[in-house]
């Protein structure tokens, strides 16, 4: 038997009176958490929820997702994690590609949450997760999640599952079309989080972590609360990020574990009072999207770290590959394949790339890798030819074995037939001292094919001209890579981990 729950309910019988989750005043002990959990499974079965079928959940970083996440799993059944900014619209094209056949859904998204839960058949019931225990105001026919957890038994031994069951469908971004679920076994989940907790990070009871990160995501579902979880750790919750709430609660809360995407760091690293607080970080990780080199750097200097950078998707779980505590790190590396993961370099013809510093396209085997998008045989065919998972990023590997992300496959720019990278050019964007945020991207043109368009926002209260900025890059890149469209932005649009959304700009 394997059943994720077994992380949580691991760390209660050691240490129940311990603080799991902590959100405002609010803390939960490791005992109640647990016991939530089985009440949840036990008020799924009641509901009719059997082992093996999908729950969805439309949840912020509040406690209720915890439980309702583990408490699925305490019932046998599959998680169906939502981003939170779905519309109506997407949330029922989720629930019905998903088999979902219930929703949880916060009190401030249930407009959307009720349209699209009456828009799906197979979805039976809808429940309604409060801040606190007043009446629910809810639809007719919705279910109140705390009623629904006081007035169940709660299920007292682990639902059996195998490790090759489902344990979690996420949805990838679904940038080339509609988002596919990446089905993720009992296995999968559960071994990456142990790994991360006990080998890539070494987490303790004595770990204290801000989530920040959605718990819907895969980075802060696996590598916070299901690692930390299991090590015994303590969570604080903070449902939207921003820089002062992030620093007070990591001052008063003496928050030792910090992860985050590079627009998170960026935000810490030039919030105007930083320099105030007195924070007892000791290990901050990235991931999300590329770091860049000289964010990376300034943040480790402003705060005495060290920000390990790794790399993963949906699909890998995600920890695919990590810079380790017990090797040197290298700026700008995704590191190296964690253990039991192998990588493979491959070019257009999905031929092995052997040289060092040789552009391919990352190729994945190993325990972490889905066992398949959804109901989607087609996608599964094209992601797994050759028996490896094709993840369409374009890397880099050193003499040493380390990675280096070059770009998204998709995002390349083909600018009079010369592939260009648009993370090389980001990079060289990062280092002008009036750019606060950038992202390059390809424009139609009519004799190259595409053209190399930057889209840049700036430092407060620093500014510079679209020829400042292409004269920039112009001296610190070859011909064909320097842009030759700027366009300023206040604001990069950016989606609920903080990772700038290129689609929106295209």
């Amino acid at each position: 038997m394997l059943n994720l729950a077994t992380l949580l309910r691991e760390s209660a019988k050691k240490n129940p009176q311990k603080p799991a989750l902590v959100l405002g005043d609010v803390k939960i002990s490791y005992g109640e958490l647990d016991a939530f959990s089985a009440r949840f499974g036990g008020g799924l079965a009641k509901l009719g929820v059997a082992p093996g079928k999908h729950v969805a959940l439309l949840l912020p970083n509040v406690p209720h997702f915890t439980i309702a996440y583990y408490g699925a799993q305490y019932a046998g059944a599959a998680v169906v994690p939502l981003n939170v900014l779905l519309t109506a619209d997407e949330i029922a094209y989720h629930l019905e590609d998903s088999d979902a056949v219930a929703l949880v859904a916060w009190e401030g998204f249930l407009e959307q949450a009720h349209a699209a839960f009456l828009r799906v058949d197979s979805c039976k019931h809808l429940i309604v997760a409060k801040a606190d225990r007043a009446d629910l105001g809810a639809p007719e026919g919705a279910v109140n999640m705390t009623a629904l957890i006081g007035g169940s038994a709660p299920i007292t031994d682990l639902t059996n599952r195998m490790p090759d069951d489902t344990a979690v469908i996420l949805y990838t971004s679904g940038t080339t079309g509609k988002a596919k679920g990446a089905e993720l076994t009992q296995f999968n989940m559960f071994f990456n989080a142990l790994y991360a907790q006990r080998f890539l990070l070494h987490m303790t009871e004595a770990t204290t972590a801000l989530a920040t990160l959605p718990l819907f995501h895969s980075f802060g579902q696996t590598c916070i609360q299901n690692a930390v979880l299991s090590a015994g750790g303590t969570i604080v919750l903070l449902p939207r990020f921003d820089p002062k709430t992030a620093l007070d609660l990591m001052q008063a809360h003496r928050v030792n574990l910090f992860a985050g995407v590079p627009t998170m760091y960026f935000a810490l690293l030039h919030y105007p009072e930083a320099s105030a607080y007195d924070l007892g970080l000791e290990i901050c990780i990235s991931g999300g999207s590329a770091m860049p080199v000289e964010v990376m750097s300034a943040f480790d200097a402003k705060y005495g770290v060290n920000i390990l950078e790794g790399y993963g998707l949906s699909e890998t779980s995600p920890i695919a590959s990590f810079n380790v505590l017990d090797r040197p790190k290298k700026a700008g590396s995704i590191g190296l394949p964690i253990w039991g993961v192998e990588f493979e370099l491959v070019d257009a013809d999905d031929k092995p790339v052997t040289k060092a510093g040789e552009p391919g396209e990352i190729c994945i085997k190993g325990h972490n890798v889905m066992k398949g998008y959804y109901k989607k045989p087609e996608a599964n065919e094209e992601a797994f030819k050759g028996g490896w998972f094709h993840t369409g990023d374009v890397a880099t590997r050193d003499e040493d074995g380390y990675y280096f992300i070059v770009d998204r496959k998709k995002d390349m720019i083909i600018r009079g037939g010369f592939n260009v990278y648009p993370r090389e050019i980001e990079e060289v964007l990062y280092g002008h001292p009036a750019i606060a945020e950038a992202a390059v991207i390809g424009v139609p043109h009519e004799s190259h094919g595409e053209e190399v368009k930057a889209v840049v926002a700036f430092k407060a209260g620093k500014s510079a001209s679209a020829d400042e900025i292409v004269s920039y890059c112009k001296e610190k890149l070859a011909a064909y890579k320097y842009p030759r469209v700027v366009e300023v932005m206040e604001a990069l649009p950016k989606g609920p981990t903080g990772k700038i959304l290129k689609r929106e700009l295209k």
